[in-house]
Order: structure tokens, then C-alpha cells, then sequence
């Protein structure tokens, strides 16, 4: 990514920042809070689930009809537009996060229909073991490439056992090991869904749960059951989550909260579920400042230096209004150049283009804050400015323009192509042709070579628990390492930093445990020492690939580890617990 995102406190006298505080908490905030109901009653929106999309306009046609509301009504244009694109944001996110969570579960409710023991295997295909490693056999020699067709016969323990401890750290086969890629896998899968075969497909079952090998070894009964539940739970958990509420605003008035504390107070819940979602409802802390106002366009944002000489901003809507920057100096030489790029366009009398700007899209948000008196007094007004980092360097901002050039070319074809043009698709094109112009004006930047790294580096970072980050630089031309990085390398003098951020989070771990007990609120926040060891590690890794000239650097994805883990940990208590009962009732 070439975006990255920096702040600065914005600072204002108070009667501007009573003022934007009573405009975004009690007018965009309540707004932003009733398109969000509004949308979760649609009558359309389980059409919008299965379709995992909004239609583009749903979300502006229901604000126009609440602006004229006397409790919306008042707000500048970019405050409703913000509204509109925040709910938009919203919503994608979480059909987006119910799509992916309903694929995943018709995978594993798939795979779990697959997952037998070998017992329930012979018992269903009528045949013994040893004619299902025969077929087993006979199917990997026919999909499986030349190459690896010798690795596929019975093994000896000692290689079946670093194969089946990688399968166990799994959760489904697409994380299975890589015996041939993804191709003997995919392959497999297609076979089983092709066939009516019932020793086929009791056949690729037993290949997909052994990681597409055959072994000569007895399963483990007693593993395979913990392997199973942990599927299982995994399956429950998903479909939990698909039945999790909507997107919902805040409530900066808290009236939910005392309305769960009332009826809570004089009430009994009917079952276990409702006290849960009382309690839910009671210990969750909802956010005290409103939502945040978004600037899409760098154009809606002007930068100028009061007599000071200070850096200020004044915002579209609210332009009577002028905010001082405070920034740190790391981040200071960014909005000097955003003044600068300002500068530049207003004394060429706009013949530059503002899609050139260093600074890309701000948000106006309140930062929660910790005292008594006014909210605009005691919370702190933030601003975050997204910025394309290419384009601080000359070598950088070239890049962006051909990309920019080759996408108004291909508009202007395109539209061009269409014929027969009314004034309106005219007037289009002389738009961009002119954008396209000034395109070519550019800014004054320092120059800087670009980064080009061999294709055939690697840098494989592998996260863990015990050890967060492990670096290994590997050629893949020859397939060899050149060198490992362990954690305590990579932070060197700073390793005991690493022990520290250990030993706090134990003590808030316990803190958060006697809280949860007594089920009481557990405010633990952990310094930002986290934080900062990660931006040891990330330097250090980026400098590493520096050093050996990466062309690319791999990591995990680890969308999911928290799922497994959860359910891995519940699996193995709740065999743990049934093995203590049954032992218990044996002694008695």
C-alpha cells in the first residue's frame, strides 16, 4: 500500500468547538444512527445479505427524505455527504463479513460431513482399511504429478508424524500441508463431487483428512474425536456470528444502557441467553464522542499560516471556522507539504491538478478524553489526512501520472466509443481532456530513487505466540535459505522490551479475570509498548529486505487464528472435563 495515514490535534476556540461538537453529536451522529435502523428494517436487506451488496442510491434517497427533519435539518452539504458515505462503509463491511462468514460455513459444514473415522469409513463403503489405502493409492498415482507420485506410499512414522502434527494445527483442509500445492487438493475435492462412488468418496475422505497421504499407522480415536468437536464448534460459532445484530449507532445519550439496567433491575431473564445479552448489553462500553466527518476530496480542505506563522486549516461547510495544526515534528514536513501543493495550484491560477495532491481524503473526529466539565472541553478535536506516499518524490509522482493518464484515456474511449454524444457527454469529455492537461503540470518534488528489488528474494515472516516474529530470507531460484532472524535478533538491545509488554499482560490478563468474575466493568488497556515493539519488528524486517535486496515480503494471513485457537481450546476442555467426570464416576 503506498496510502498511509497520519493526525494531528486540531486546535480552535471553544465556541468553535462547541459549536462543531453540537453539529456532529446531536444532528450527523443522529442521522448517521437512523439510516442505520432504517437499513436493518428494509424490507429488501436479506435480498442485499444473499446478494452481499447495497443498491449504489439506497443510502442517499433515505437521507434526502430525512434532511428536511428539524432533527437532521441545519447541516452543510459535506456533513451529509460523510453521513451517506459512512453508512455505505458500514454496511458493505458487513454483508462483506457475512458473505465470508457463510462461505466458510458451507465449507465446513461440507468437511464435516466429509470428516469420518476410519471405522465409520470401512463401516459405510463395506470394504476393509487396507483395499481403501489400495484405492487411495491408486487415485493419488492417477491425479497426483510425476514427481511426487513416490512420496505417496506408506510412510514411516517418524515422516507421518511431522505431516499429521502440521494437519492438527489445522482447521479444515484448505490449511492442510502442501503435499503437490493446491492442485492434488482441488483435484480431490472435484472427484468427490462428481461421483456417486460410495469406496470413491470414502476413499478421498480418507486422503483429505490424511493430508492426501496413505499411512500404514492406526488412527488415534481420541485425537480424531478432539479434531471433529473442534470443527464442530467452529460451525457454531460461525453461525453465531451470522446471527449477530446489524450495523447500529452510537448512543452518545446512553438511553439503551438505562433501559437494560431498568428492566435488568426489575425483571428476571427467561433464560440464560437473555441474562447474557443483559449483561452484554451492561458491561459493553459504548463510544462517548460522535461519529467522525469524512473529506473525501483534498480540494475541500484550505491550508494557510495565521500570523503566527502556525499551520491552520479551514474545512468546506464550516469555512468561517479556522483550526490550528499540532503535530508532532515527524509528521510536520507532511502538512507543510499540503500547503505548499495549495500554494502552488492557486498561484498557477489552477493549472495544476489537485489529484496530484501529496494529501488525499481527511476525517474530522473527537478524540475521548478523561475529566468533568463540557464534552467539547474535555475530549480533543483529531484530524487523520490519508497521503500517497509515491507522490512525495519525483520518481513517485510520475508513476501516478501515467497510472491517472491511462485511466482518463481509456474514460474518454470509452465514452467516446458510445457516439452519437449529447452536450452533457461533450462536456464530460472536455473535462477530462483538460484534467488530462494539467495532469502533465508538475509539482516541484525532490527526487528520490525508486526501490527495485530482485524477484527472486523472499523475505517469509512466520507469527507466533511464544516467538511473535521469525524471519527467514530464502532465494527462490535455488530454494535456499540465505539467512534466519529470530525474534531476539531482530530487536537486539530492545529484546527487553519484549519481556516487559510479557509480564504486563499477565498482570492485566489476571486483572481482567477478577473483573469478569465479579462481573464488573474491566477498563484494562494495555501502554502502548505493543505497539511499539511492532514498529521495531516492521522496521527491522523492512531493513533486513533492504539489505538483501527482497523483492517481496510474505506473511501469513491470520483472518481466522482467533477462531481456531477459541476453538481448538474449547474442544480440548471439553474432553478434558468429560474425561475427569467419567474418571470421577469410576471411582465412586
Amino acid at each position: 500500500m503506498s496510502q498511509i495515514t497520519i493526525q494531528c490535534r486540531l486546535v480552535a476556540s471553544a465556541s468553535t468547538r462547541q459549536y462543531l461538537w453540537k453539529l456532529m453529536a446531536e444532528h450527523n451522529t443522529p442521522l448517521i444512527k437512523e439510516l442505520l435502523q432504517q437499513l436493518g428494517h428494509h424490507p429488501d436487506l436479506e435480498n442485499w445479505r444473499q446478494k452481499a451488496k447495497i443498491p449504489a442510491d439506497i443510502v442517499k434517497q433515505l437521507c434526502l427524505t430525512l434532511k428536511t427533519d428539524s432533527r437532521y435539518s441545519g447541516q452543510p452539504s459535506r456533513f451529509y455527504a460523510s453521513a451517506i458515505a459512512l453508512v455505505n462503509y458500514a454496511y458493505k463491511s458487513w454483508l462483506a463479513l457475512m458473505k465470508r462468514l457463510q462461505s466458510q460455513l458451507d465449507s465446513k459444514t461440507y468437511w464435516l460431513e466429509m470428516l469420518k473415522s476410519d471405522a465409520e469409513l470401512v463401516k459405510t463403503c463395506g470394504a476393509s482399511l487396507d483395499e481403501i489405502r489400495t484405492k487411495a493409492t491408486e487415485i493419488l498415482a492417477q491425479i497426483a504429478p510425476v514427481d511426487t507420485i513416490d512420496t505417496q506410499q506408506p510412510k514411516s512414522s517418524k515422516v507421518k508424524k511431522s505431516k499429521k502434527s502440521a494437519l492438527s494445527q489445522t482447521d479444515d483442509v484448505k490449511h492442510a500441508p502442501q503435499t503437490s500445492d493446491r492442485y492434488v487438493f482441488n483435484t480431490l475435492f472435484e472427484i468427490y463431487r462428481n461421483t456417486e462412488d460410495i469406496l470413491t468418496r470414502c476413499t478421498i475422505s480418507y486422503l483429505l483428512k490424511n493430508a492426501c497421504e496413505v499411512t500404514d499407522q492406526e488412527e488415534d480415536c481420541e485425537k480424531f474425536t478432539q479434531r471433529r468437536r473442534k470443527l464442530e464448534i467452529q460451525i457454531e460459532r460461525i453461525k453465531e456470528q451470522l446471527e449477530a445484530r446489524i450495523p447500529k449507532g452510537r448512543d452518545l445519550t446512553n438511553t439503551k444502557w438505562l433501559q437494560t439496567l431498568f428492566t435488568a433491575t426489575y425483571n428476571v431473564p427467561e433464560n440464560e441467553t437473555e441474562a447474557k445479552s443483559w449483561q452484554n448489553s451492561l458491561l459493553r462500553q459504548s463510544s462517548s464522542v460522535p461519529f467522525p466527518v469524512a473529506y473525501e476530496g483534498s480540494g475541500e480542505m484550505t491550508w494557510f499560516k495565521n500570523q503566527k506563522g502556525r499551520i491552520c486549516v479551514k474545512f468546506n461547510g464550516i469555512s468561517e471556522h479556522t483550526f490550528e495544526v499540532y503535530c508532532d515534528n515527524r509528521q510536520l514536513h507532511w502538512f507543510k507539504r499540503f500547503l505548499e501543493d495549495q500554494q502552488i495550484k492557486r498561484n498557477s491560477k489552477n493549472q495544476h491538478s489537485s489529484s496530484l495532491f501529496t494529501l488525499r481524503s481527511g476525517r474530522i473526529a473527537w478524540q475521548e478524553g478523561e475529566g468533568k466539565g463540557e464534552p467539547w472541553n474535555v475530549h480533543s478535536l483529531i484530524l487523520y489526512c490519508c497521503v500517497d506516499t509515491r507522490l512525495w518524490t519525483d520518481e513517485g509522482t510520475e508513476q501516478v501520472k501515467q497510472e491517472r493518464a491511462e485511466e482518463i484515456a481509456k474514460i474518454i474511449t470509452r465514452t467516446e466509443a458510445k457516439g452519437n454524444l449529447n452536450s452533457k457527454q461533450e462536456r464530460f469529455i472536455k473535462q477530462k481532456n483538460s484534467t488530462l492537461s494539467r495532469i502533465n503540470n508538475s509539482f516541484p518534488r525532490p527526487s528520490q530513487p525508486l526501490y527495485k528489488g530482485k524477484s527472486h528474494i523472499l523475505v517469509g515472516v512466520s507469527l507466533g505466540l511464544k516467538q511473535p516474529a521469525t524471519v527467514a530470507v530464502v532465494d527462490g531460484i535455488t530454494d535456499k535459505v540465505i539467512t534466519y532472524q529470530s525474534i531476539k535478533q531482530l530487536l537486539g538491545d530492545n529484546y527487553k522490551l519484549l519481556n516487559r509488554q510479557q509480564r504486563e499482560k499477565q498482570t492485566l490478563s489476571h486483572k481482567r479475570k477478577i473483573a469478569q468474575i465479579s462481573a464488573s466493568p474491566n477498563p484494562f488497556e494495555e501502554s502502548e509498548l505493543g505497539q511499539y515493539i511492532d514498529r521495531l519488528i516492521a522496521k527491522k524486517i523492512v531493513a533486513l529486505a533492504q539489505t538483501y535486496s527482497a523483492g517481496s515480503i510474505v506473511v501469513p494471513k491470520l483472518g481466522d487464528i482467533r477462531e481456531q485457537v477459541n476453538s481448538e481450546i474449547q474442544a480440548r476442555a471439553e474432553q478434558k472435563c468429560q474425561f475427569c467426570f467419567s474418571s470421577t464416576h469410576i471411582r465412586n
